[in-house]
């Protein structure tokens, strides 16, 4: 067993938060929490988590979540804004619009909204020519004209 002088040193596992919502789970309000949850119940309203945010497959999920990564399989309509990375699992279905730098939605998955990925600068597709570059056809009239 345990001696009474054992001291264990808590691991990076024992200090993480996590907080479960099961399945049977029936919430309306604002949920905030430091640290990763999962939710396999209905929650209408908000859930705002520093960390991870799992959603189940038997989740439905009707408001604003913010999390660091969700991660779905389940049901969510509303808007989520991920600090890094949304992913959308088979069977999942998301609904609603996004914020994020990263998403990846796996085959069998469903999404319908807007995706705002953080690209606010169109890139010209006809750049001016700077002063370093020469326009080659101006160049072979010249050579042309010499030539002749």
């Amino acid at each position: 067993m345990w001696a009474l002088g054992d001291k264990r040193t808590p691991d990076s596992s024992d200090s993480d938060n996590f907080t479960f919502l099961g399945k049977g789970v029936d919430f309306k309000g604002i949920l905030n929490f430091d640290g990763t949850i999962r939710i396999d119940g209905r929650v209408e309203g908000e859930v705002h988590t520093t960390g991870t945010l799992i959603i189940g497959e038997q989740a439905v999920i009707k408001g604003i979540l913010s999390a660091d990564i969700l991660m779905t399989s389940g049901k969510v309509n509303g808007t989520v804004t991920a600090t890094a990375k949304i992913q959308i699992l088979k069977p999942g279905v998301l609904i609603g619009d996004i914020r994020t730098p990263g998403i990846s939605i796996e085959d069998g998955a469903h999404f319908h909204g807007m995706c705002d990925m953080g690209a606010h600068k169109w890139v010209d597709e006809n750049p001016s020519p700077s002063k370093n570059v020469h326009d080659l056809a101006s160049q072979r009239s010249k050579a042309r004209a010499v030539d002749l």
